[in-house]
């Protein structure tokens, strides 16, 4: 079993300039996490996750930290440096996106697929082909796999 029979297409992909806003707003409508980020040639280049949504920049990640235990705490507002930069409009895909993306082929065999996911600590991988995006593999498409045969990891 390989990564064409378990990959999920078609792929929602998002282009460097689609607006941080635009993201979040179809991984709400399709129900997905994640989205690759491809060039013109449809090449990926990125990952935007939901993380990386709520994550935006590593200056703002210890004000959101922060502001979250405040939150739980003692039920305190947002940091003012995070809601400025969540109400910000000039953010896009580029500027939250995790880079270099990790890809496999088609043919990367399960087992190779798990190992990868395991090893580079990532929840899903796009598939290519011809440098193109044709699928992607989620942590869950490979244990779906692996419940429904008789396949070994």
């Amino acid at each position: 079993m390989n990564a064409r029979d378990v990959m999920s297409k078609p792929v929602v992909t998002v282009r460097p300039d689609t607006p941080t806003r635009e993201v979040a707003r179809l991984l709400v409508d399709k129900g997905i996490s994640a989205v690759p980020v491809v060039d013109d040639n449809g090449a990926p280049i990125g990952m935007v996750s939901e993380g990386d949504l709520i994550r935006p920049e590593r200056a703002a990640r210890e004000a959101w930290r922060q502001s979250w235990l405040e939150i739980f705490a003692e039920g305190e507002p947002l940091a003012p440096e995070l809601l400025s930069w969540l109400h910000s409009q000039n953010h896009n895909a580029r500027a939250v996106m995790s880079a270099p993306v990790i890809t496999v082929s088609e043919d990367t065999e399960l087992p190779e697929l798990a190992r990868m996911l395991v090893t580079h600590r990532i929840k899903r991988v796009p598939v290519v082909r011809d440098g193109r995006v044709t699928g992607i593999v989620a942590r869950d498409d490979v244990l779906r796999a692996l419940a429904s045969s008789k396949a070994d990891l």
